[in-house]
């Protein structure tokens, strides 16, 4: 059988050939086309933790290439240690000028900002991650002069948060100096939210919702959500219609709005260049629609950013606080409850019930009774409130209710303790080891690591024993922080009753805005004590004798003896040539004082006291003519600083005369000098009475006169004008209690005088004796009362009066608490 043959395949395998081939060629052109870059906006309100789990939520979705965040563009190379294991948040970036730190501004991170959750995650999934505001040496830059005309000229942010910049209140633009709105805004006025909505946009928002609280609308729309969905394409649309503002702001501010706008705008435009093709940007909500894509041409952007002003600056990370995140505290993103975000962001499940145990376990710390049935019952107390209000989840308005109706029984001092120690905290953040510091911080650092001294944002009490070593070394540190204006620890009062001179009492309280104070501190020293020493050497030139004294003081505390030997050789040159007697009253107690310490801590104190013992001749053989023809306001100071002076010469002495029984010519000693310089002065018709009282109080102290008695005779008696006596009785009087109380003959000379003062110089002297036995303490004045009470002797012919009790009884209250309550 024949079999036809088949038909030719040739022109089948040449079709196949050609659509193979247009295939391949479809294929090269589709992979040779750009790909339309996909760019997700994410707006977000600054430190919110609804914001933050659902934006970690949209970027697990859309898994960026790229993450830009709006902060300081030059902070990209320090983005890594966010991620070091010693870097706790809170923490702040740190920006200062490199010429002058004072010029600084901080951009602020919680653990439940959205801006630090989208660092994480970009870091741990190894995503680039770059920030995309406005750099900081753009931000602390000087602004132009002849830019705008305008009554008031924005100056640099100095050592405060700069609340245009980073995580600062980008969502919701302030008004500030230098913005020209074109109409007057009223914000409590009924208008289209349009009009204000750059003063408040929330607000704008949550008045269209119908809400009359925008941090309850915020709380509930976003905040409160624990699912995770993505709220941020209509925060978007929201924004974008509030900012379809018919009147347009104008002035500095406006401009370096529309810079920031455009440099983001710029940082998206080079990632694509780069070819990242799928771009996430977190951002502040007002700024998501002026980012979304596709963006308008680079050419606007460009002019903008050009000519725009720069300056050489630093940045570092440095530790923050919840308390400076709080609006309370000044920062213009704040917000009101750091401590409530946390437990939101940190206790997603069951957050009223975990808040409200956090609350009971706080008043228990207070000796207040909580029981768990307390807890129980003011949950569900939030929980119906929420209910009523047809809230998704009771917020921290229920809770709060709760808490004072239930847990402190109505009690408003209770409530608001819970609020200082959770509601806002004082959580303090950490940095890593790793991260760059200046010299100065780092030696800090490593000094409170070894003399076991911890940064607390709380104020923490230190009483130390000076007769241990490492209680020496922590006082000279605080000590040479002080010669240094870093006033993190503080003299204090202490709650020991103690007259010894080795004990201090401080308090510690760490700011974030001491680190810019270190940095400043930084020109004069890589180490504390090395800029302490040269801070003390550059006061040389130009301090007073009184300022020089007191430094004398802070340098031997704070143990530096270099620069306290030439700061004593220019003291004395400086002492020789002031010839001001006020000024050298004023320069010996510190140094008397300087002495006493010394001894405590072993210091070598002679050249010390040399010095000193020239003041005090000085002082003596000038005092008599530097106390004539004073008015009352200068024998006032001059009264106390002979007080002052009398107990320095008392410290002086113990340490520089001989002992008792050791021969001493007459008038050799310091005490000699002093008492006979106060002699010289009683007598003297020119004195104010004032200083003649209190130079007669001296030396009957000192058993140097015994006619006392004649001498406040004589000073009240007639013919002498009231005032005089009353400024005497003041001088002599003035914390002399135990005279009155010992003393009949004086007790009785003060009562006869006050007892024939006739009623117009009774009114008239009344302050004035009344300040003077305000100087007793309450004891004193009860004693002295029944004293005066239990007096033998009738009082001469006093003839009896009818009194009304019921009319007297508000007068007789008012004299027993003026004795003391003796009655």
């Amino acid at each position: 059988m024949t079999t036809a043959p088949p038909e030719p395949a040739a022109p089948v395998a040449e079709e196949t050939g050609v659509a193979a081939a247009a295939v391949e060629e479809l294929a090269v052109e589709e992979l040779a086309a750009p790909v339309e870059p996909q760019v997700e906006v994410y707006g977000i309100r600054h430190h919110g933790p609804g914001s933050a789990r659902s934006l970690l939520a949209a970027l697990e979705a859309f898994r960026p290439d790229v993450v830009l965040i709006e902060g300081p563009a030059d902070a990209d190379p320090l983005l890594h240690f966010a991620a070091a294991a010693g870097t706790v948040p809170p923490v702040a970036l740190l920006a200062y000028a490199a010429d002058d730190p004072a010029v600084s501004a901080f951009w602020p991170f919680a653990v439940f900002s959205p801006e630090w959750q989208a660092l994480r995650w970009a870091l741990a999934a190894d995503v680039e991650v770059g920030m995309c505001d406005l750099p900081a040496a753009q931000v602390l830059a000087p602004p132009k002069p002849d830019l705008f005309d305008t009554a008031d000229e924005d100056e640099p942010d100095g050592g405060r948060v700069d609340e245009g910049a980073g995580p600062g209140a980008a969502d919701e633009p302030e008004p500030a100096e230098g913005v020209v709105a074109a109409e007057p805004v009223d914000p409590d006025a009924p208008l289209d939210p349009r009009r204000w909505a750059r003063v408040d946009p929330l607000r704008a928002l949550a008045e269209a919702a119908g809400y009359d609280d925008p941090e309850r609308w915020w709380d509930d729309v976003v905040e409160s959500r624990l699912d995770g969905s993505s709220p941020f394409p209509l925060l978007t649309e929201a924004m974008a219609e509030l900012r379809r503002d018919p009147g347009r702001p104008a002035g500095r501010d406006a401009l370096r709005e529309e810079r920031r706008e455009a440099h983001m705008r710029q940082t998206i435009r080079a990632a694509v260049k780069r070819g990242r093709r799928r771009v996430a940007v977190v951002c502040g909500a007002w700024h998501a629609p002026a980012l979304t894509w596709p963006l308008p041409p680079a050419v606007a952007d460009t002019r903008v950013l050009r000519g725009a002003p720069k300056r050489k600056v630093t940045l570092t990370w440095v530790p923050w606080t919840h308390g400076h995140l709080a609006s309370t505290s000044g920062y213009g993103a704040g917000i009101a409850s750091p401590g409530w975000y946390e437990h939101l962001w940190t206790a997603p499940d069951a957050p009223v019930v975990r808040w409200l145990t956090k609350v009971a376990r706080t008043l228990r710390a207070h000796d207040l009774v909580v029981s768990s049935a307390h807890v129980i019952e003011a949950v569900r107390l939030a929980e119906t409130l929420a209910a009523l209000r047809l809230r998704p989840l009771a917020g921290l308005a229920e809770v709060q209710e709760a808490t004072r109706a239930v847990l402190c029984d109505g009690d408003d001092r209770a409530a608001r303790m819970v609020t200082a120690d959770l509601v806002v905290g004082e959580a303090l953040g950490a940095v890593d080891p790793s991260v760059p510091m200046v010299p100065l911080e780092a030696d800090l650092v490593a000094t409170c690591r070894r003399l076991r001294v911890r940064r607390e944002p709380k104020a923490r009490v230190l009483d130390l024993d000076l007769r241990r070593r490492i209680d020496q070394e922590r006082s000279q540190l605080f000590h040479r922080l002080r010669l240094l204006g870093i006033d993190w620890v503080t003299p204090a009062e202490s709650g020991v009753q103690s007259q010894g001179t080795f004990r201090e009492t401080w308090s510690a309280t760490w700011r974030p805005a001491l680190a810019v104070a270190l940095v400043r501190a930084a020109v004069w020293g890589t180490t504390v004590e090395s800029a302490a020493t040269a801070r003390v050497q550059d006061r040389l030139a130009g301090g007073s004798l009184v300022e020089l004294t007191r430094t004398v003081e802070h340098c031997l505390l704070a143990g530096l003896p270099d620069a306290l030997q030439r700061l004593l050789e220019v003291l004395a040159d400086r002492a020789a040539l002031d010839a001001d007697v006020v000024h050298l009253m004023e320069a010996l107690p510190p140094l008397a004082r300087a002495q006493r310490y010394g001894d405590v801590r072993g210091t070598d104190t002679r050249a010390l006291r040399q010095v000193a013992e020239v003041l005090v001749l000085r002082i003596c053989a000038g005092l008599p003519q530097a106390v004539g023809g004073l008015d009352d306001d200068s024998a006032a100071t001059l009264r106390g600083l002979v007080d002052q002076v009398g107990s320095a010469v008392g410290l002086l002495a113990e340490a520089t005369e001989p002992a008792e029984d050791a021969p001493v010519p007459a008038g050799s000693g310091l005490r000699e000098r002093w008492f006979a310089a106060l002699a010289a002065v009683v007598d003297r018709r020119d004195v104010h009475g004032l200083l003649v009282g209190r130079t007669v109080r001296l030396l009957v102290d000192a058993d140097r006169i015994d006619d006392a008695p004649a001498r406040v005779e004589r000073a009240l008696s007639h013919g002498v004008d009231a005032a005089a006596k009353a400024a005497w009785v003041e001088g002599f009087f003035s914390d002399g209690a135990l005279l009155l109380l010992h003393d009949t003959q004086l007790r009785d000379l003060l009562d006869g005088w006050v007892t024939t003062l006739d009623e117009r110089e009774f009114t008239d002297l009344l302050p004035l004796v009344r300040r003077t036995f305000g100087t007793f303490t309450p004891a004193e004045r009860r004693a002295l009362a029944g004293r005066l009470a239990a007096r033998g002797g009738e009082p001469a012919a006093v003839e009896p009066v009818d009194l009304d009790d019921e009319l007297a009884r508000a007068a007789l209250g008012t004299v027993d608490l003026i004795l003391g309550g003796s009655r």
